[in-house]
């Protein structure tokens, strides 16, 4: 008797509401050269991350892959079993994040992000192939005038508002001194963590303590949806000290310093650049600086952040089945 799936995986209940898709952070992009579905579809892997395997498989493509999505669409799973199933995947082999740059108008470029997803387990050196190959097909042309540029690589262009005459006001414009009042995007983002995730929850004072370190990632290119991803990854089960915790992953984990922007590139000049990025923190790095889609602090959690105690089998014992698959994937 047919069946709807093939594969022997575990799934996740069915939802009845369409899963979101991404816009514009980490949506689902499937590998090339997979294997078909099979009935042994991801059966080396532990219950729960078979469980998330065979979810993730048969999402559709564009699907969005953050921690926060994924638990909310698998209610046998939190947040922190969700980060660190697919940090076990990574090592397995099964996906990759990438992030990639895009040209735009006026010489301006834009990130992308993915996640490379592989329903047959890959080694590094394919990876990093796959990697140099998204590397050469990054390379988009400035556009020149009456240009179009795909709407799914950049983000949609707020439509110029309509030239009005200048009138009277009619109260008061705000005096320079209140106008210097207002938060700062990197205040703002640190005071939005509890709502991201409650126990990072900080005060007043504990934003403005911390507000010149978040500060200095800013000036390094990221984004507020970026710091915030980087600061809630793989949370312990407590966090005793939200100020203390904050404060050592602003310092510990924050992003390298890219080179210089250069001048505006000419038109019909091309724009390269691709990253990988480590599936646990989002640090972007060179495949081979992220063996297995982890940095050194992700891959030796011993080393740095405590990691949540118990319950969390996977991460010990995955080094033990990845050995076992790199060994299948290399015969012949």
């Amino acid at each position: 008797m047919a069946t709807e799936h093939t594969s022997s995986a575990l799934r996740a209940p069915a939802s009845s509401r369409p899963y979101p898709m991404a816009h514009p952070g980490y949506g689902k992009r499937s590998a090339p050269e997979q294997q078909p579905c099979a009935a042994d579809d991801f059966m080396l892997l532990p219950p729960r991350e078979r469980s998330i395997a065979g979810f993730i498989d048969h999402l559709p493509e564009g699907a969005a892959m953050d921690v926060k999505g994924l638990a909310r669409q698998l209610p046998l799973y939190g947040q922190q079993a969700v980060a660190s199933a697919l940090k076990a995947l990574s090592v397995a082999g099964y996906l990759r994040r990438v992030r990639r740059m895009v040209g735009g108008e006026g010489g301006q470029v834009r990130w992308v992000f993915r996640t490379f997803w592989s329903r047959t387990a890959r080694d590094n050196e394919w990876w990093a192939a796959l990697l140099a190959d998204e590397g050469k097909q990054a390379a988009v042309s400035v556009p020149g005038p009456g240009h179009v540029v795909a709407a799914d690589l950049l983000p949609a262009a707020a439509p110029a508002a309509p030239a009005v005459p200048q009138q009277r006001p009619q109260e008061p414009a705000p005096t320079p001194a209140a106008a210097d009042q207002s938060p700062s995007p990197a205040y703002l983002a640190l005071a939005r963590l509890g709502r991201a995730d409650a126990r990072l929850a900080l005060s007043g004072a504990d934003c403005t303590v911390l507000e010149q370190l978040a500060a200095e990632w800013f000036t390094r290119g990221v984004d507020a949806d970026y710091l915030s991803r980087a600061l809630t990854a793989g949370l312990p089960a407590q966090v005793d000290s939200p100020v203390g915790f904050v404060r050592r992953r602003l310092t510990d984990k924050i992003p390298p310093r890219l080179p210089a922007t250069p001048a505006p590139p000419a038109l019909g000049a091309s724009v390269r650049r691709v990253m990988m990025e480590c599936t646990g923190c989002g640090a972007p790095g060179r495949a081979e600086a992220l063996p297995d889609g982890l940095c050194r602090a992700c891959r030796l959690p011993g080393r740095g952040e405590p990691e949540a105690p118990g319950g969390l089998p996977a991460e010990r014992d995955v080094r033990t089945y990845v050995a076992g698959l790199r060994d299948l994937l290399k015969a012949p």
